[in-house]
């Protein structure tokens, strides 16, 4: 079992099309093996879009480990912002084109191992992050988004408390202003903003 994170050339595709609701909001999304969530919406993902106030954001957003999508396209549904989606998984990047096209939506999508082909600053950054790949990577991703940040930019996530959530608001807290915005079933959903 390789990891979504990964790019695994002997992946065996099984592309189909799933239907998701999101704040009474129809999608359709191209989903495969290999990507994270693929029968479903993640209820992690779910809980961070429906937490989002969909009316505040504008400017430049990156939609980070954007998966097949489902994040920035419904921000780009939802929003006037400019969005950027960056994955390191090529199949991921490849769903996310065709699933913007199917949505009749618009974005950047490229490829990014952490922040290494990112060069602007975003208002927001919004991500459910790989958890798996480890507390190294994952602060590396968390705490390298502030100089990626403009001042005042966000950065939302959603933790589940299994996976150290509240160790996760703790160590946030001595760089960003942090604020535990929802709980549901387990998931945090935090929003850390740069000083």
């Amino acid at each position: 079992m390789s990891h979504y994170f990964e790019n695994d050339e002997e992946l065996v595709h099984n592309e189909h099309i799933i239907n998701v609701k999101i704040k009474n909001i129809y999608f359709d999304f191209y989903v495969d093996n290999g990507v994270f969530s693929k029968n479903k919406l993640d209820y992690g993902t779910r809980v961070l879009l429906e937490t989002l106030d969909t009316k505040e954001i504008n400017g430049n957003v990156l939609d980070f480990g954007c998966g097949y999508g489902p994040i920035g396209i419904f921000l780009a549904k939802t929003t006037f912002a400019q969005i950027d989606m960056v994955d390191i998984n090529k199949n991921a990047l490849s769903l996310a084109i065709k699933n913007l096209k199917l949505n009749n939506l618009n974005a950047t999508v490229f490829e990014s191992n952490i922040y290494s082909n990112i060069n602007k600053k975003y208002d927001y950054i919004i991500s459910n992050p790989p958890i798996r790949v480890g507390k190294k990577i994952l602060y590396q991703i968390l705490f390298e988004a502030k100089k990626h940040l403009n001042k005042n930019g966000k950065l939302w996530i959603v933790i589940n408390k299994d996976q150290g959530a509240k160790t996760v608001v703790r160590d946030l807290s001595n760089d960003y202003n942090v604020e535990i915005k929802n709980k549901s079933k387990g998931f945090y959903i935090i929003c850390a903003t740069s000083n």
